[in-house]
This record gives C-alpha cells, structure tokens and sequence, in this order.
C-alpha cells in the first residue's frame, strides 16, 4: 500500500489524505514497532551506490591505453639492452600517468560518498506520541518529523503543520533565497522547485517551525535520484584525450609498421636476423616519443599553477587543456553571474522612484532621483519607507574582519542596508522607535508587523512590510507628493510594481498607521484595515561588474554563454540582460522543456541561452543535447542539483565558497571566489595550456622523425647504423626534458581570446603542422646522414661519425625550439626573453652534449667519441642552415595567408 502512490504526486494530496495514505498519525505518529518493522522492511534512510571496480582493477585499468603500450614496449627494450637509467625513467613516465589517471576516476567515487554525507544528520521525530531524537538513518516512511530553525531536513517530507517555516533548498534546487512554505495541495504537474508544501533531504530549515510526514527515503528521495543519475553519468574524455589516443593509436601502426619494414629489407638484404632485429629495435626506439606523457603531463601541471593564481583550482590534469577548447559555458546564475547578495536598488514612494548605487551588503552607495544625486533630509516618504524596512525587521548586518554580512534573511538584510546607505543608523533607530510588540512573518498571511513607541512624544505607531497583495489589500490612503496623505492610488502602485517585475525585481511594499487603541499589543486585527501605504523597495541580487566584462571576452573568443538557473524566469531574464548574455529574451522554463520532444531538444538547447527553473535530470539533458551538437561543454555549478550536469559536462566547474561537498567532487575544477571572471581567466590558460603541447609535439616529432628515417636510410643503403639504440634514447629523453619541456613555459601569445574555440574535431596536428614536422624531419635525415657518411668518407672511425650524427640531431633541435617557440609568428615576435627558462635548457644542453662527446665514462656507455673543431663547424653550419629554411617557410607561408586575407 505504500507503494501505490507515485511519490511524484504527494504534493498533490491534502495533508490529511498523505497522513492517511501512509497509515501514520499527524499527532501520535508511528508507533515504535511499526518504525522498527519498517525499517527492516524498506532499510535504512541511506542512499546506496552501485558497486564499481575496486581501487586495484580501477589502477590497473589504467595500463590500458595505446600509448602506454608503446611506452612498456620501450622500457621493456631498454631493460633489455640493460640501459637501467633509460628504462627506469620510462617505467615512471607510465607510473606517474597511471597514478594521474587513477585519481581523475577515483572523483566519481568521492562524489557519492559526499553525496550520502547530505544524508547523515540527526532529527526530531514523533513515535508513540513522544518527540524524540533519532539518528537519520533511523527515518522510515510515515514517520512524523518536527523541523526547527536551523535543522536539516532528514528525508522528503510532505508538511502538514507550519508556522512561518522557509527552507534553504538552493543546493536541490538552485532557488537562490529561502522557501517560503504552506500545506494547501498543488497541480500533479508542479516541478520540484515549486513544490512549496513539501521539505526535501538536503534541505536547511532557516527559520519558523514545521511538522510534516516523511514520504521517501534513501534512494527514493529527490537526492536519491540525484545519486542515480550520478551513478549511470560517465564522464566523457576531454579533446586532449581523445586526440591523444588517435594519435598513440596511429603512432603504435606506423613504428610497427616501419620496425617490420626494417627487418624484412635487410633480411632481403642478406643481413643476419639478430642484426635486423637490433635495427628494428633501433627504428621502433627512435619513432617512439617517450618524453610526449611526461611533456603533456608537466605542461598540464604548470597550466594548474597558473590556474591556481588565477583563483580557479584544477582536480583533473586533462580539465587544463578542456578549457581552451570550449565551445559553450552552461553558467548558474546565483553567486557566479550575481554577488549572491540581495541589494535594493530602488524605492517607490510619493510618486517618485529613486534609485540606489552599490551592491551586496556593503552599506556604501548613492541615492538618485531622476538622475540627480539626493539625500535623505528633504525626502520625508523614502525616509519613511527605509525606516520601516530597518525596524520592520528580524535580521542583523554585522562586519565580520572587514567583510559585511547578513544574520538572518537576505531579503531583510538588503533592507537594512539600504537604509544605511540612506545614512539612517540602525542603533539611533532602535533607540527613537522603541519595539514593544510584533507580529511575526507567515507565509499565509504574507506580512509582518512590528508595534513602536516613539521617544520623542510617546505616540505609537505600527510599522507594516510584506506582499504588494496583502499590504495593498489593508490600505486606505496613502503618501503622495511633498508627503500629503491622499486616498490609495492602487493601479498606480500596480502598475509599478509589474514594470518592477517584469525587469526581474523582487517587490516588497511598506504601510504604516497610528494605533489608536493606545495600549502595548497588536493584534491582526488592528492592521485588517486603515493602513497607510508609504512605498515600494524592490531588490534583486545583482550582477558581478567582473562577470560582464568576463561574459563579453567570452563572446569574443567565440565561446556562448548560457544561463541555466533554478531561479525564476524574469529574475533570470534581466540578470541575462545585464550581464550580456545574447538574446535573453527567451526564457524555456523546466515545465516547457517537458513539453519538448526529445528530437528537438538539441535543436532547443543549441538555440536557447536562458534556462529557468530547471531539474538535475533537465540539467543533464541539456549538457547531453549541447554536447550532441558537437560543443565542447563547461558546466557551473554550487548545489546537489548541478552534480549529474556537472560530471558529464566536458568540464564540471564548481563554487568554492557557495558550493557543496557533491558538486566539489563532481567537478574538474573549483573556483575559490565563486566568479564568472575566473572562468574566462582560465579558459585562456587552457588556451595557452593546448598551444604549448601542440609546440611541443611539433617540436618533438620531427626528432623520432629523422631518426626513425636514419635506420631505414641505412638499412636500405646496406650501411652501418649512423646511431645507435643507446645513443637514440641519449638524444629523446635529454632534449625532452631540457629543451622541449621549456615550451611549457611560455606565455600566452597574444590575441588569444580574439580567436574562435578550435574544433574539438581537429586533429592535434593539421596539414600545416605536418608538413612542418616532415620538412625538419627530412632536414635532420639529410644534415645527419650526410655528415655521418662525410666523417665516414674522411677515414674517421664509426664511433666519431655517430657521434657527429648524434649532435647534428641535438643541435638541429636546439635551433628548431626557437622557430617552435610560436606556432604562427618568428620567435621575436613572442619577445626574446620572455621564456628565460628556455635559455636554462639550452645551457644545460649544451654542457650535457661537451660531456657526451668528451668524458671518456659517457665514451664508454653511449658509443661516443671526441671529434674536431672542423666537425663543430660542420654540425653548427647545417643547424642553422635548417634554422633559416625553417624560419623562411614560416614567413612565407605567413605572408601568403595575408596576402589570401586580403
């Protein structure tokens, strides 16, 4: 039987019938058996998660993965040629990026964790008539809970006694105030963040008081579902990596490919097996990047660093390089486009609309009337209307290390500071307006009233604040021009207050009356009628001055922006207008989008910028849709809600300071202020990030290039070998780390945000990179070929000659970094000092390459030998003779695209 109502449909039945339903009592409760039974029956009120892999089989997993094959395959070679030092730097490489990987997964796992976390609470319960306090866990259906101010709420609830309760029920469902609730019954097809007459898990009770009956728990509750969607969202791989793979994957054919080539020529040839197999084993070392997992690794964790500074913290390596290619931002709007700080920004009163500066709870910020600045001392109605919002009031604005806040409701702290700002003192008004009695705010009532004595002459008046309807509803007259009393003008104030809220405002109207019983209480009674009305204060929580600027970078670099929000439509209409968001105007709420087939729903999703009070599930299908449409997709994010979203988003970015422990761990990166303008920062980090591994792997390939193009060079002339496996390694791991490392270090070029996001569909390489990696590739081949045979022809032994052919490579390197410190200019253009690490490396590798050709132990382990200042000659001539060919074809290539261009 309790099964049989879907738990959809609780808000739709009165409270009795859900008590009834239930076969619960809205006095007694449950009985203490009938819990126990319960309990057993349904099982603890705690959300379960499928069983995954195990942390072993999730780090193994790791292993497999093409390139990483590659690399065992190297290190496996190198062990086997007793080069311990080379294999050992390997085996780490594919160590280090196992581990790398390993924790990226293990998120997924801490993100249900943190999710049961919201589960774990204590609550107070009626059994057998008794309240008593009971561990969450504990909690079955039927189950009559009391909620106080400051509880959690144990599991969904639907309410069937309240006084004055409101939920913070943000992190659910993105509502960016407390819920203001009832009891009546609503529409079955009311979404979840307009069910006002129910309570869900998760949720913070922030003030008033409640008694309600619990309908679901566990993994049946609306956080339950938030668990599942969690549990069956796989996280996609970002750009990075997909085109890793692509490229290991076509990397492992080609060395296969070729190493096979080698073996099968110089059999042919009349070689010996074990000579071709060395040869093979040559050409496979040498077409092998073994510095390309270490170089993308490092240059991820420098872009981390520089993230870091730019206040945005990255949990996963790969999310670095996700950030330059982002197509579309999926932005909340609460905290991250808005300060997250209620702030009243104009006042109706005696005709006239003035209008306030400033925002959040900083009490600093000027009036204006008609454009003009005034102050209070002339303005008898706005004093008025700031008076009774400051004494009218249950909050507190408090100054905490130099940092404003607000104790108590932020709609009442906006109050106060608007009347500071005024430059009313909060103390001075307490001390003339002396509170004798009070009416306390109920959500179905819709005001609240507080009763004065005034100091100065003893009168006694109430002060009244709530909604338009229920204030409008008591008054009779109200102040107009110079302050006169006249009768109510009401569609005057009607028609203020829609042009209020179609502009997103939230509206509050303000009444006052003498009480002319004279005695010290106040009953409903003595506000039903006679009221005066003094003015309108409409608020709304304004948006961050950064987040604009930010949104506008965004739109430059090509990249949407869209809202997506569980706040109200016209509230996230005008914050889109504000902020800059491209046609706001059409706002597709979670109740339309239900109306939306779900083949028009990418169509919908790629043409819409404004989303409003939206689900988790709609929250998910809208990633998916973006996604669909080939969007590398950022998703942001504070509340249990965006955690599904933002898992399955290419990158998931969370709020540091709003944000809760699920979507934290959910996320790829987390920002420590909470702002709009440290996205965009780090979207052009990632850009840097990307640009700086694509100069890498341009630099980096041409090496495994020529080499590779050497041993077949040999083989198929039935030559010697111009280098050796050893001396192979020697060149790839040496230059990787002091020379092609140094790339990751360079700043970002210029008029990086004034480019369109890269396709996430392009290779990592395009034919314009290729065709330079096999223009150097060649020029290494020939330069160390041709020398390697010239010292040969000279009568110098084969030791000198390799080592020739060795330090051709090393050098030719050296110059092409220059030509690879920017990918589309000369290297003057980037500033010739501003990568100092650059000249580190060649100054390291510069003395590395002396002892490699000279000290008699590095002779002896590589093969090497000294050679002659006519050789130097020769190796420097043609480095650079390949750095001007280089440099020329960058110029002329550059100067056809602006000839093109024009």
């Amino acid at each position: 039987m309790l099964q049989s109502i879907d738990k959809k449909e609780w808000h739709a039945l009165t409270a009795q019938e859900g008590v009834d339903l239930l076969k619960s009592d809205k006095e007694r409760g449950l009985t203490s058996k009938e819990a126990s039974d319960r309990l057993n029956r349904f099982g603890p009120n705690l959300i379960k998660t499928k069983k995954g892999h195990g942390p072993l089989m999730r780090f193994l997993l790791q292993f497999h993965q093409p390139l990483v094959y590659i690399l065992i395959v190297a290190g496996a070679i190198t062990a086997a040629l007793q080069e311990w030092v080379d294999s050992g730097v390997i085996f780490g490489v594919v160590l280090v990026n196992a581990i790398i990987g390993f924790v990226q997964e293990s998120k997924a796992v801490k993100a249900l964790q943190a999710l049961q976390k919201t589960m774990t609470t204590e609550a107070n319960v009626i059994r057998d008539g008794v309240k008593q306090r009971v561990a969450s866990e504990q909690i079955v259906i039927g189950d009559l809970v009391v909620l106080n101010s400051g509880d959690k709420v144990p599991a969904d609830i639907r309410l069937i006694k309240l006084r004055d309760l409101h939920v913070d029920e943000s992190a659910l469902t993105g509502e960016s105030v407390p819920v203001a609730k009832h009891i009546d019954p609503l529409p079955k097809d009311t979404v979840v963040s307009d069910r006002n007459n129910m309570v869900y898990a998760s949720g913070l009770v922030t003030y008033g008081h409640g008694i309600g009956v619990v309908v679901a728990t566990g993994n049946y509750t609306e956080v339950g579902r938030i668990s599942e969607l969690l549990d069956t969202t796989t996280s996609l791989e970002t750009p990075l990596t997909r085109n890793i793979s692509h490229f290991s994957k076509l990397l492992l054919y080609v060395i296969l490919g070729l190493a096979l080539l080698t073996f099968v020529v110089g059999m042919l040839r009349g070689q010996t097996a074990f000579d071709m197999f060395m040869s093979a084993v040559a050409l496979a070392v040498g077409a092998i990047p073994e510095g390309l997992p270490a170089a993308v690794t490092i240059t991820l964790a420098i872009g981390v660093s520089r993230m870091a500074r730019r206040r945005a913290i990255i949990r996963s390596l790969p999310a670095v390089e996700t950030l330059g290619s982002t197509t579309v931002i999926c932005s909340d709007k609460t905290g991250t486009l808005t300060e997250n700080q209620m702030t009243v920004v104009e006042v109706y009163t005696e005709g006239t609309v003035f209008r306030f500066t400033g925002s959040g709870y900083q009490p600093e910020g000027s009036i204006t009337k008609n454009g003009e600045l005034v102050t209070i001392k002339d303005q008898q109605g706005l004093t008025e209307c700031l008076r009774i919002g400051a004494l009218c009031n249950e909050s507190q604005l408090i100054n905490v290390e130099g940092r404003w806040d607000i104790q108590g409701d932020p709609t009442e702290g906006a109050l106060l500071v608007a009347a500071q700002k005024a430059g009313l003192s909060l103390m001075d008004l307490k001390g003339q307006f002396n509170r004798i009695d009070a009416i306390p705010f109920e959500s179905e009532n819709g005001y609240m009233a507080t009763l004065h004595k005034i100091t100065t002459d003893g009168s006694i008046v109430i002060y009244m604040k709530g909604s338009v309807e229920a204030v409008l509803h008591r008054c009779e007259t109200m102040i107009g021009a110079n302050s006169s009393v006249q009768p109510i003008d009401k569609e005057a104030i009607i028609s203020q207050v829609e042009d209020m809220a179609r502009r997103g405002l939230r509206v509050l109207a303000f009444a006052k009356k003498v009480h002319e019983k004279g005695h010290n209480t106040l009953s409903h009674e003595d506000i039903g009628s006679g009221m005066t009305f003094v003015g309108l204060q409409a608020m709304i929580d304004p948006p961050r001055q950064e987040a604009i600027e930010a949104v506008k970078k965004c739109h430059s670099a090509g990249i949407r922006v869209k809202m997506i929000t569980g706040d109200h439509a016209l509230t996230a209409s005008a914050i889109a207008q504000q902020v800059g968001i491209k046609d706001p105007l059409e706002v597709i709420t979670g109740k339309r989008l239900l109306e939306v087939p779900p083949e028009e729903l990418i169509e919908v999703a790629d043409r819409t910028n404004v989303f409003a009070r939206v689900s988790p599930e709609q929250k998910l299908r809208l990633v998916e849709a973006l996604q669909a449409k080939g969007n590398v997709v950022a998703m942001t994010g504070d509340g249990v809600n965006d955690a599904p979203a933002l898992k399955r988003a290419d990158i998931g970015v969370a709020m540091g300071i709003t944000g809760t422990d699920v979507a934290k761990e959910a996320a790829d990166m987390v920002l420590t202020d909470d702002n709009f303008a440290s996205i965009e920062a780090a979207v052009e980090e990632g850009r840097g990030v990307y640009d700086n591994l694509t100069k890498f792997i341009v630099w980096t390939l041409p090496t495994n290039m020529g080499e590779g193009m050497v041993i077949l060079a040999a083989i198929f002339m039935g030559v010697i070998l111009p280098i050796l496996p050893v001396q192979i390694l020697w060149i790839n791991m040496t230059t990787a780390v002091l020379l092609g490392l140094m790339l990751a270090f360079e700043s970002k070029e210029p008029g990086i945000m004034n480019r369109p996001p890269r396709d996430p569909k392009t290779p990592i390489l395009t034919p314009v990179l290729i065709w330079r990696i096999v223009i150097v590739g060649f020029l290494m081949l020939i330069s160390a070929f041709g020398l390697f045979r010239l010292e040969l022809s000279e009568g110098a032994t084969p030791e000198v000659a390799r080592t020739v052919a060795v330090n051709v490579f090393v050098m030719v390197e050296l110059v092409y970094l220059f030509n690879c410190r920017s990918l589309r200019g000369s290297f003057w253009s980037v500033g010739v000092f501003s990568n100092p690490m650059i000249f580190v490396g060649v100054s390291i590798m510069i003395v590395l390459q002396v002892m490699f050709t000279y000290l008699p132990q590095m002779n002896l382990m590589f093969h090497s030998a000294p050679i002659g200042l006519e050789s130097w000659l020769r190796i420097i001539g043609v480095s650079l003779s390949a750095s001007f060919l280089i440099g020329t074809e960058k110029w002329l290539r550059s100067r056809l695209l602006r000839h093109h261009t024009v």
